[in-house]
């Protein structure tokens, strides 16, 4: 407790945390954070949003049925944050770095926790490096990740997530920030492991929605999971993770909860593409970000860099961009050449 107050008294000013992305992630741990007695101030890109959880207490875009607490008040200028030691960073990832470009605000010597999963597109750098390039420490970065919809941890429904960073004190601050009796936080100094486990689990998930799409049953889906885990895990540690960070929270655990539930944007998307509608039909019909359509770009690109097997990666990137039909991708995935189960 010691060690929280010393963050608490450095990083938050006015007992006031600023979260930056009032998508539903962002949402939801803001209320989180109201719900621990924090003043939050809720940035919002579009001007509307701002005004409805101003007005009504409510996000109705991103996460119409959860009523806000009265600490949490929303602005939209981004460049209010300049003064702040610390904020939290809900931007989807392809967005991150032209929301922190196109501001005036300089990061060097903020502490920033991050919430997005995903992996830059050219660029195939993981959020943490997006924010190195921006000017962040990397004693002063972390993430948090896991099996946590936003819906659900907005109805308090209880959640457990893992936030990692290199400098343990600050994700032992985090832990203590957050963590309450429906949110539970685990620490982890693996960001590597954490980041590309939370960003091609959603590759995967669109795999899933395929199946469910194809009407297939609990053989092939579970087959999909364990395989999909297998080739997270052979990227991470391609990249320098800890297997078996991949076993835990960040992995595992935020696999399961994507493949199968019907919060999942990404398995959705997979699922109305195995059911015949076309990726550019859908995305046109989609009010939020599913990270899960640009990360399969850059995990192929990722695995073909590092020259990392894939299979189920590079199907799900041949169905989205090249028209592979998703009943011959799993044809192709079912007929592969032998192998032994661990490689």
């Amino acid at each position: 407790m010691d060690l929280f107050k010393k963050y608490l008294d450095e990083l938050i000013i006015n007992n006031e945390i600023f979260v930056i992305g009032a998508g539903g992630w962002g949402t939801a741990i803001s209320n989180v954070l109201a719900e621990n007695k924090f003043k939050v101030k809720l940035w919002a890109f579009e001007e509307e949003t701002a005004a409805n959880i101003n007005i009504r207490h409510c996000n109705s875009t991103y996460l119409p049925d959860v009523q806000l607490h009265h600490n949490i008040s929303a602005f939209s200028d981004i460049n209010i944050i300049e003064n702040q030691n610390f904020f939290i960073s809900a931007i989807p990832t392809q967005f991150i770095r032209a929301t922190f470009n196109n501001s005036k605000i300089n990061l060097t010597n903020k502490k920033v926790l991050n919430l997005a999963k995903g992996i830059e597109v050219n660029s195939l750098l993981r959020c943490s490096e997006i924010f190195y390039e921006l000017n962040v420490n990397t004693d002063d970065y972390a993430i948090l990740t896991g099996p946590s919809h936003a819906e659900e941890v907005g109805l308090q429904q209880p959640t457990t997530v893992v936030t990692s960073s290199e400098e343990i004190g600050f994700a032992r601050f985090i832990q203590i920030l957050l963590s309450n009796n429906y949110f539970r936080v685990y620490t982890s100094q693996d960001i590597v492991g954490c980041e590309l486990g939370g960003s091609v689990k959603n590759v995967i998930a669109i795999a899933a929605g395929i199946i469910d799409g194809l009407q297939f049953g609990d053989n092939t889906k579970a087959a999909l999971i364990t395989r999909g885990l297998a080739e997270m895990t052979r990227l991470s540690v391609a990249l320098g993770a800890n297997s078996l960070t991949l076993s835990g929270l960040s992995g595992l655990g935020d696999l399961i909860v994507t493949c199968n539930s019907q919060h999942s944007r990404n398995r959705k998307i997979g699922e109305l593409i195995g059911q015949g509608k076309s990726l550019n039909d859908i995305i046109k019909q989609m009010q939020m970000v599913a990270e899960g359509i640009e990360t399969t770009k850059s995990t192929f690109a990722l695995a073909k860099k590092h020259d990392v097997d894939m299979p189920i990666v590079e199907k799900v990137y041949q169905i989205l961009f090249e028209n592979l039909n998703p009943t011959d991708a799993l044809n192709q995935l079912m007929t592969r050449k032998f192998r032994h189960e661990l490689w």
